[in-house]
């Protein structure tokens, strides 16, 4: 039988309350067994670039990523924010290890084809280095990703933190059992967007496709269910999708999605 392994991300919004965080990386370190840990910080990255008179360029929600912004994100990213991190979690007896994709080469990327929009230096991922994030998971090491991987020849990526830790997840799959989690400030799925505890609790191919047709999966839930199956369609045991209380146990009331 494989070992278990929990991939979880955080949303940006967690990130920056402090309060919030806390409480989510103390369920964090009471998660049994292995887990990895992925964030973002957009947000913190479009204050800092205000503060230094940078303007921060969105479409659509998307950041364009070009080189200032590049240099805005990895202090952000890599710097400010996964070290606070890293340094809650020591305080909460987790022996944490942060990291970019550039660090041990752990997340190889590519530079996103321009299309119809250029996004800039946006990473689409080609390969995880599960080798190496299997040797530090046996020395007892929580690996803390931030939203930044490499493409090989010198240049960094900003890069879909959810894409992350799904790929992540899928590329860990053939050694553990691995579940994925999308922690954010909602408790799930929900069937209103104005009620949080009208939550669908267990989603299936089936019952997405009727989600999808009635319009309630819709918005920024498009792309984080896509990669929900992408996970599940490539040996991934399960995802859920909540809040922080759903790390816990202190609630059923989250989504869980199995094929």
């Amino acid at each position: 039988m494989k070992e278990k392994l929990s991939i979880i991300k955080i949303g940006g919004n967690v990130i920056e309350d402090t309060n919030a965080l806390d409480t989510f990386l103390t369920a964090f370190s009471k998660i049994e067994g292995l887990k990895i840990l992925v964030h973002g910080g957009g947000k913190l990255a479009t204050q800092l670039a205000t503060k230094l008179g940078i303007e921060s360029k969105m479409i659509d929600g998307r950041r364009i990523t070009d080189a200032e912004t590049v240099d805005i994100i990895t202090m952000v990213y890599g710097g400010l924010a996964n070290k606070k991190i890293v340094a809650q979690l020591q305080a909460k007896n987790i022996n944490a290890i942060g990291l970019s994709g550039a660090d041990g080469n752990s997340i190889q990327a590519h530079k996103r084809p321009v299309k119809e929009i250029d996004y800039g230096f946006v990473g689409d991922i080609d390969s995880i280095n599960s080798e190496l994030l299997t040797t530090l998971l046996s020395t007892n090491l929580t690996p803390i990703f931030c939203a930044l991987s490499h493409d090989g020849a010198g240049q960094l990526l900003n890069t879909n933190a959810d894409t992350i830790a799904s790929e992540i997840a899928i590329g860990m799959a053939s050694t553990y059992e691995t579940t994925l989690y999308y922690c954010f400030e909602k408790k799930g799925v929900l069937m209103d967007i104005a009620d949080n505890n009208n939550v669908v609790k267990h989603i299936n191919t089936n019952t997405y496709k009727t989600l999808l047709s009635d319009g309630i999966i819709a918005d920024g839930m498009l792309p984080k269910l896509h990669n929900c199956f992408h996970a599940l369609n490539n040996s991934v045991a399960k995802v859920c999708l909540g809040d922080v209380t759903m790390l816990d146990k202190k609630t059923e009331l989250f989504t869980t999605i199995q094929l």
